[in-house]
């Protein structure tokens, strides 16, 4: 089985919002039997389904996932608390003898599970509580400026992730950058990644259709029923693309003829994001033949076509010492 040391080769599936990495899921759990660890932030939430674009009831029925539903609107969840969450359900999936498969969208989510997550130093807690109230009070768009001035790499992630790039910076005088590559510790997983990319009209084209069938579905009731239960607009959960323009049309600040667009244009940006995140975070070996490699595939193809590729390339890659161990 190897050194018990090192952490296993895992397959990765990553890609923008809207590529189609469900339906490759979908049709790889056809083939063998596969258990998803979802590394999408945004899916994190329960009752936040229709815009965070959950797997359907079918799909988890046949294919189990685990990292949905994890808290509640509002509540923190961190890419340290998903590293840790998630090396658990990696080796209960092992266990149980199924193959994992991390997929998502949330790049921190993956480097944390992949590299590990650097070690803290202490952090003055007066400070810190004080630091957290003043951020708290700032409107988004201002606490990303001060976050992209303190830390020049910072890449973005919604208020969290902004308030805790200026709280690093400033409590410890580097960035969280800095701390990010010079102090990790060991990740969970080797990771074999599978890029899926689109061309930019064909991605476009299927989040404006994402869109239209989540309005469809009902997402602004879904956050109707968030708000009542009751939750603050400006919540975790509710700042996600998608949800907080219906929360800005809700109040009034969005006409409602307005928001399919307003989400369709804000979707985009957060893809062109994604995108570029995983061109330039990923540890890029170029062919896809090992660990930290990369292997890109242009999601044009039909699902089914793509599956079968990769579980084809996958049991290449994999050593036959180290499967994983069938059930009893």
């Amino acid at each position: 089985m190897g050194d018990p040391e090192t952490p296993p080769l895992t397959p990765v599936l990553v890609g923008p919002t809207g590529v189609g990495k469900t339906a490759v899921v979908a049709a790889w759990g056809a083939l063998e039997p596969i258990t998803v660890v979802s590394a999408d932030a945004r899916q994190t939430y329960r009752g936040l389904d229709i815009g965070t674009a959950k797997p359907p009831g079918e799909l988890l029925a046949r294919v189990p996932h685990v990292g949905l539903d994890v808290v509640e609107p509002g509540e923190r969840y961190s890419a340290g608390r998903f590293a840790s969450d998630a090396a658990a359900w990696l080796a209960g999936i092992r266990r149980a003898g199924r193959q994992p498969v991390v997929v998502g969208g949330t790049g921190f989510y993956v480097r944390a599970l992949a590299e590990g997550l650097f070690h803290e130093p202490p952090l003055d807690p007066a400070r810190r509580e004080r630091l957290r109230a003043w951020t708290a009070r700032l409107p988004a768009a201002r606490l990303a400026h001060w976050a992209a001035r303190l830390d020049r790499r910072f890449a973005g992630g919604g208020r969290q992730r902004a308030a805790r790039a200026i709280e690093v910076a400033l409590l410890t005088g580097r960035g969280l950058s800095w701390w990010q590559e010079h102090a990790r510790a060991v990740g969970a997983m080797r990771p074999w990644y599978i890029h899926l990319t689109l061309p930019r009209d064909a991605l476009e084209r299927r989040i404006a259709e994402r869109v239209d069938a989540m309005l469809a579905a009902g997402l602004v009731d879904e956050v109707r029923r968030t708000l009542g239960r009751p939750v603050a607009p400006d919540s975790s959960g509710l700042d996600g693309v998608g949800y907080r323009e219906v929360v800005a049309m809700l109040a009034g600040r969005l006409p409602e003829r307005g928001l399919r667009d307003a989400i369709v244009v804000a979707t985009r940006r957060y893809a062109k994001r994604q995108e570029t995140w995983f061109r330039h975070q990923l540890r890029d070996g170029g062919r896809g033949t090992g660990e930290g490699s990369v292997w890109t595939l242009d999601a044009v193809e039909a699902p089914e076509v793509l599956a079968a590729r990769i579980v084809d390339r996958w049991h290449n890659v994999t050593p036959p010492s180290s499967p994983i161990p069938r059930p009893v």
